[in-house]
């Protein structure tokens, strides 16, 4: 009953201060390029607001939305902005980043409205998480890493992004993975990567998890090794890097990245919106966009796209129920 109440104080103190920004009044008709409002549901410096302003930058360039800005609207996993969002009815000229840190804001902040309370518009991009330890660490692969950690569960200190976060989950998969209890991880919660490094270079931790793009540059200056890479497939330009899944380790949980529309829109507004979303996904700035931030293009819309939620959905929240929270 505090969660909701909590949740409540806050939608309506986001809900006021959203009224602030620029963000146009009129419901939009007709051609939805000449003015598009691009809400990112986290404050400025982000992962979402770094994946919105990369958006908003092709979409300029591109002459694809003539006027496109960047909103801030953050808090909660992304509920905040979600929870203003809903309240959007038939307003095609704008739309929310959405993600995989909004399915678990969702579940873990008991939020009212979710993704069936918008329109689903496209999935676009997501990275990777990688498993780092000090540059002096003893541990070299994942095996001699969970060897150790099945012997002794709490014995280890993680850290990563905030509780619940793709960090978090990351590490809790590959505990179920290993057989060890998700909920007796030892886990020190941080703002980013940049933190989690400290902490690995301090002592006071033994791992971190964080994204991919965020620590690369200290992994290439030596100053942390990586053990394992949450993808599918070697990471271009790191093929010395080998994933969890070719050591034995199936971790599967990414940080994905895609756009909502308001309630209500028609249609036809909505195939104009994907349209919009797919020329800019296909300019060579966005291209340019996907190589500096190491993300992966996964376009996903439609049908597809509903049924990749439900599932992400289902998967993520069984993770949470096992770390307890």
């Amino acid at each position: 009953m505090f969660g909701r109440i909590a949740y409540g104080a806050l939608a309506v103190a986001a809900v006021g201060t959203a009224t602030t920004y620029s963000v146009k009044a009129a419901s939009a008709k007709g051609d939805l390029s000449s003015n598009l409002t691009l809400i990112a549901p986290a404050g400025a410096g982000g992962g979402w607001d770094g994946f919105s302003r990369e958006t908003q930058q092709a979409m300029r360039v591109n002459k694809l939305a003539n006027n496109a800005q960047v909103v801030n609207i953050p808090g909660a996993g992304g509920t905040i902005g979600l929870g203003k969002f809903t309240t959007m009815q038939g307003r095609a000229d704008t739309i929310l980043a959405t993600g995989t840190a909004m399915v678990g804001g969702i579940a873990l902040n008991e939020s009212p409205v979710g993704f069936d309370d918008t329109t689903l518009l496209a999935r676009v991009a997501e990275d990777y998480d990688v498993l780092i330890a000090a540059a002096d660490s003893p541990y070299n692969t994942l095996d001699e890493v969970i060897g150790k950690w099945k012997k002794d569960p709490k014995g280890f200190v993680w850290t990563g992004g905030s509780a619940g976060s793709v960090d978090h989950l990351t590490i809790a998969q590959l505990a179920l993975l290993s057989g060890i209890p998700a909920s007796g991880i030892t886990y020190i919660p941080k703002s980013g990567g940049g933190e989690a490094i400290q902490t690995l270079l301090s002592g006071t931790t033994d791992f971190a998890s964080c994204g991919f793009n965020e620590v690369s540059d200290q992994i290439e200056a030596g100053r942390v090794k990586a053990l394992g890479v949450a993808s599918p497939k070697r990471i271009k330009g790191y093929e010395d890097l080998p994933t969890m899944t070719e050591q034995g380790y199936e971790v599967t949980l990414t940080n994905w990245r895609g756009w909502l529309g308001a309630p209500g829109i028609t249609e036809d507004e909505t195939s104009q919106l994907v349209d919009i979303l797919k020329q800019t996904r296909d300019s060579a700035e966005w291209a340019d966009a996907l190589e500096r931030n190491k993300w992966t293009d996964v376009w996903l819309t439609g049908d597809e796209f509903a049924e990749f939620i439900k599932e992400d959905t289902s998967r993520i929240e069984t993770l949470l129920k096992e770390l307890g929270l």
